[in-house]
């Protein structure tokens, strides 16, 4: 085997003919493997990470940055958060309007913090905040960047990872933190993990100017409609006028009731009262793109011997709104945080590096339990109704709706059958 280049934190200079050693390699430099490359860079610790686009680059995507965002971010560098609240390319949300099947809608702040200065959630195209991210990531002494890289195999040697390029480049390495998105061919081929229909969903985005009704506080809109039912319909509004307009649907769901997702928001858009008033002088900007969003209504196996998954690689995007940014980079900061015990001890073993999988998912399983239970709920819109009508009436119901966005132990009590009782029905 060639000699390899060895990175440490004084030596990082990019050789394209050598081959490369590091402790750790990250895969993907989305919002996830940019959020472990950056906690690493904290910690001090270097790290090679890899991707197979150069930057800025598209990504099909909601384009809402959720409060898990600026809760990362925060712990990163506080003035972070305010850099977004300046950036031209940034707009701040306060919130989020479900919109039942009746047509009736529920507007729900995501932050009862009436004195908050700063907005509790951003909505960014992920073209600019991926991008902004990696501008960070290159700015740290303690990370290598490596674009426009596309790692076609893995193989196992002496208890170690070899990557190898298509281009004959390798790097060794004694931790993956694999974040290379829904499609990870670490998931699939290393990991093992496979996309279920009853797990999976495709979304499908556009991009509009002129959309009429827009929020003036920059509330998403998640739209419960009738015919597209258990999917969604969605408007987010973007910076310069501009929406982010799709429709999102359970891939179970598309392939029983044989749904073409296009055909299915053009329709919308044409034929929904509502809707096609609010695009009546609208203008589409761009092509009309599709992509899959594994969901983590399920738990699984996130890590393993010299690996650890994060973001959609993890198959963590939320169930119920299609957030997957959040959790993304909530994944990426446990895994720089376990990636630190692991160089610490020397123990890069399935049964160490499971204490991710553990800490991980007590963070957000609750949270994705509740959001499963609430997709469930879309299937019976006689329901929906009800809690959307009944939460227009009692402010007790909408309060505890806000808190779910910033308090965890409110999310635990609502799994209990017994707090739905007395919000509803007393």
């Amino acid at each position: 085997m060639a000699n390899y280049h060895i990175i440490t934190l004084a030596n990082c200079h990019i050789n394209t003919l050598a081959n490369y050693e590091t402790d750790i390699l990250i895969i993907g430099a989305g919002p996830a493997g940019s959020a472990a490359a950056l906690f690493l860079g904290k910690l001090g610790i270097a790290s090679i990470i890899v991707d197979r686009s150069t930057f800025p680059r598209d990504k099909v995507c909601g384009d809402a940055l959720s409060g898990k965002v600026v809760e990362v971010l925060n712990k990163l560098d506080r003035n972070w958060t305010d850099e977004l609240s300046t950036n031209e390319k940034m707009l701040g949300s306060w919130g989020v309007t479900f919109i039942a099947p009746n047509g009736k809608s529920l507007r729900v702040p995501f932050s009862t913090k009436k004195e908050k200065q700063t907005a509790p959630g951003f909505i960014s195209k992920r073209i600019d905040f991926d991008d902004w991210l990696v501008q960070k990531v290159k700015n740290s002494k303690h990370t290598t960047l490596f674009e426009a890289t596309e790692i076609r195999s893995y193989t196992r040697v002496n208890n170690k990872i070899i990557a190898t390029v298509k281009d004959g480049k390798t790097f060794n390495t004694k931790l993956v933190i694999a974040a290379d998105g829904a499609y990870s061919s670490f998931t699939k081929d290393i990991a093992g993990l496979k996309t279920e229909p009853e797990h999976n969903c495709f979304g499908l985005r556009a991009y509009y100017k002129n959309v009429q009704g827009l929020d003036e506080e920059n509330f998403i809109e998640l739209h419960f409609l009738n015919e597209i039912l258990p999917g969604y319909f969605w408007i987010f509004p973007l910076p310069g006028g501009y929406a982010n307009v799709g429709v999102g649907m359970r891939a179970d769901k598309m392939n029983n009731k044989k749904i073409n997702l296009k055909k299915a928001f053009e329709s919308v858009l044409q034929n929904n009262p509502a809707i096609r008033e609010r695009f009546s002088g609208a203008e589409q900007v761009g092509e009309v793109k599709l992509h899959g969003l594994p969901l983590g209504s399920k738990k699984r196996k996130l890590s393993g011997d010299n690996y650890m998954l994060c973001g959609d690689a993890a198959l963590l995007i939320d169930p119920f709104t299609g957030e997957g940014i959040g959790n993304a980079m909530m994944s990426g900061m446990y895994a720089a945080a376990q990636a630190a015990q692991c160089l610490q001890a020397d123990n890069f073993s399935a049964s160490f590096i499971n204490n991710y999988d553990k800490e991980l998912y007590k963070r957000l399983w609750p949270e994705l339990q509740l959001s499963y239970r609430m997709q469930q709920m879309v299937t019976f819109p006689s329901l929906f109704n009800f809690v959307v009508n009944k939460a227009n009436t009692n402010k007790m119901l909408r309060e505890t709706i806000s808190c779910m966005f910033e308090d965890i132990d409110m999310r635990a009590r609502l799994k209990s059958p017994s707090f739905y009782f007395k919000l509803l029905f007393q």
